[in-house]
């Protein structure tokens, strides 16, 4: 456990990418086998633990300390694990420190009834960086800048292969890997990828830059297709296992029961899930009622009804088309659909072009019905075949242009990992008139990024000087017409929102820049987002 822990410390303080890829291989390399095969899995997100939960963390602790010090402290740190690391009042005579492979074996067999003690007597043998990773470890949060692909092309590095051939075998593995890091190091031929139902690798798209690429690149060699405001899936058919996965390889089958009924083909497409009726589609507001649902009901199956617009054929009848070029793919994908006898499936139609001018005008000419379900357009080359990862060159996105309004800065939090010293997020409002005519804020949205490093702590610093109120760990700012911080935010877009007591709901907002030198007073007004929004229903 104490490899594992120094691992997290080191990758939560560690910047660079290429730091971080060298911390994660190095440990791979050394730390012996299951306990590499666990930390793998659980910084790819493979690994989690019903019984252990936050609730039970918080009771070891206040029952070893005065729970109102305790509530202080972790008000102050703002990060569960990190406060009960620093705080835990260790009691004499604990066993030793656990192996990363006994915890995990632990806690998966463990029950609610069990979870306390175990917490309680690890802690006790553990050092503070030791206690922080094992809590980390049991909530699921490491959050030490480590993405599940960078976690995989440490283990590619490993074995000196390319990235894809990991992913391309991944959802056949189980944790800890055994079989993996026995391919890797040379001791065993590959694992087999012939799983059926399994998640294929997807291709990715690289932003472009109108200046720069579009001089140098040809038309006549892209086609162009609609960005649909959705999240990108994969439907997969294979003897008889269906199952649809997000960009990222989860399994979200379960989520959609509407969408699973309806993949009556043998093979596998690329496509965006999106909320439609009647073969029109919805924003992406509709969408959101039916993620992140551990189950879902008939009225909202009715109400929310899924479905699939279909960019690309990946598998057709145990033939793997990725190796083939797009143009064939897609031709082949054209007659894949139109045999289907399903309305939850369709085609993402292709948008003709000559010159990069004529893929301008139709940028900025959104499809008919909601302007807001295209997010913008994709070029692929006509002779790309399907590589995993983003590959450089064969596909650009390119978004619509941000909207940006100004807005005062109301409440702030504190951040997780390094952030967690800092006020890093942010919820920001707009004026309104009220009936006796004095202008106060609404909140409209909230955002954690967009800023460097130097400008957090001059916020932090902000929020910290102007502190008014607290709510817990929120910090309520000083905000009116004479005194205030103000942001440009950039969105992608607005809906009309019940939730929210403004009305509208952002898409996507950031922090584009800090407005020291604008007065409060002069942000923008909820009206200019409501004729905003107007202005995008009747385009």
């Amino acid at each position: 456990m104490r490899a594992f822990a120094e691992l997290l410390d080191r990758l939560s303080l560690t910047g660079s990418r290429n730091a971080k890829l060298t911390l994660v291989r190095d440990y791979l390399a050394g730390a012996p086998d299951p306990d590499r095969g666990w930390a793998l899995a659980a910084l790819t997100g493979d690994l989690s633990f019903n019984a252990a939960k936050p609730a039970f963390i918080r009771k070891a602790v206040e029952e070893r300390m005065d729970p109102t010090l305790f509530r202080w402290s972790y008000d102050y740190v703002g990060d569960l694990a990190e406060t009960v690391a620093l705080v835990w009042p260790s009691r004499p005579g604990a066993n030793r420190e656990p192996e990363l492979s006994e915890v995990v074996s632990a806690l998966r067999g463990a029950s609610r009834s069990e979870i306390q003690r175990l917490i309680e007597g690890w802690l006790d043998a553990m050092e503070t960086t030791g206690r922080w990773a094992l809590l980390k470890l049991m909530t699921g949060g490491l959050r030490v800048g480590v993405s599940s692909r960078l976690a995989k092309q440490a283990a590619a590095d490993l074995g000196g292969v390319e990235i894809a051939e990991v992913e391309e075998v991944w959802h056949a593995l189980h944790p800890p890997y055994e079989d993996l890091f026995a391919w890797l190091e040379g001791r065993s031929d590959r694992p087999s990828a012939n799983s059926p139902g399994r998640f294929r690798p997807v291709m990715l798209a690289q932003a472009i830059d109108e200046a720069v690429d579009f001089a140098k690149l040809d038309p006549a060699d892209y086609a162009a297709e609609w960005k649909w405001d959705g999240i990108r899936v994969q439907a997969v058919n294979e003897a008889g296992v269906r199952r649809l996965y997000t960009r990222n390889g989860d399994d979200i089958s379960r989520t959609f029961p509407d969408v699973l009924e309806a993949l009556e083909f043998d093979g596998a497409i690329d496509g965006e899930l999106l909320v439609m009726r009647d073969g029109v589609l919805a924003s992406f507001a509709d969408l959101q009622q039916r993620l992140n649902r551990k189950s879902v009901d008939a009225k909202l199956l009715m109400n929310f009804p899924a479905a699939i617009r279909a960019y690309d054929l990946l598998s057709e009848a145990g033939e793997d088309t990725r190796v083939l070029p797009f143009a064939a793919r897609r031709q082949r994908l054209e007659v894949f659909v139109g045999r289907l006898k399903t309305r939850r499936i369709d085609l993402s139609p292709m948008q003709s072009f000559e010159t990069w001018t004529d893929l301008a005008d139709l940028r900025h000419a959104p499809p008919p019905g909601d302007p807001q379900v295209a997010e913008g357009l994709m070029l692929k080359r006509w002779d790309s075949i399907y590589e995993a990862g983003r590959p450089k060159g064969p596909w650009f996105k390119w978004k619509r242009d941000p909207f940006l309004i100004d807005a005062v800065l109301m409440y702030a939090q504190r951040g997780h990992g390094k952030r967690s010293s800092f006020y890093s997020d942010y919820t920001f409002g707009v004026w309104t008139q009220a009936e006796d005519g004095v202008r106060a804020l609404t909140p409209v949205g909230k955002a954690y990024f967009g800023f460097t490093d130097e400008e957090l702590k001059q916020i932090d610093k902000f929020v910290r000087d102007n502190t008014v109120d607290r709510y817990g760990p929120v910090r309520a700012v000083r905000a009116d017409i004479h005194h205030g911080l103000v942001f440009e935010v950039a969105f992608e877009g607005l809906q009309r929102s019940t939730r929210h007591k403004s009305g509208v709901a952002m898409r996507f907002p950031r922090i584009s820049r800090i407005r020291w030198d604008k007065p409060a007073g002069e942000a923008d007004e909820l009206t200019s987002l409501e004729r905003m929004l107007e202005q995008m229903e009747e385009r």
